[in-house]
Parts: C-alpha cells; structure tokens; sequence
C-alpha cells in the first residue's frame, strides 16, 4: 500500500471543511470544521480549530496541522 501525502491545506480555506476519522470513535465517523480560532494578533499564525462531530455535535478543539496526519483522518467524507 502506498502511504498518502498530507493534503496541502490553506488555514484561510479550512471553514466548513468535512473530515473523514480514519478509526471512529463513539460513532463519530465524519465531522466539519465549524469555527477556525485566529489569534487576537494577526501577525501571529493560526493554530487551532473546533472541529465538530456530525453525529452527536459533540466540538474538540483540534491544532489545524493535525488534519495533516492521513493516518487519522482523511478530507471529505467517506
């Protein structure tokens, strides 16, 4: 198997973006970005996001970098 590059995100973009768990937890299979958290300072750069559960509406805040791990999640749903 091929392992799968990290998909190049753009931080300005990532606003309602849908993610795909690669391993679901508490049926939480599929989510979306539902508010990017940009520092009070605008020379300082993004780094987290609520990430929320489609299913249960459940919000984790998340570091934006982390959907670049393709071996938890995969952009879109599946």
């Amino acid at each position: 198997m091929t392992p799968t590059k990290p998909p190049k995100l753009n931080p300005r973009k990532l606003l309602l973006s849908k993610w795909t768990a690669v391993a679901p937890q508490n049926r939480e299979k599929h989510f979306i970005v539902s508010k990017v958290l940009w520092p009070d300072d605008p020379t300082l750069p993004l780094e987290l996001i609520e990430l929320e559960a489609v299913h249960s509406k459940r919000i984790q805040l998340l570091p934006w970098r982390a959907l670049q791990d393709t071996a938890t999640w995969r952009q879109g749903w599946h």
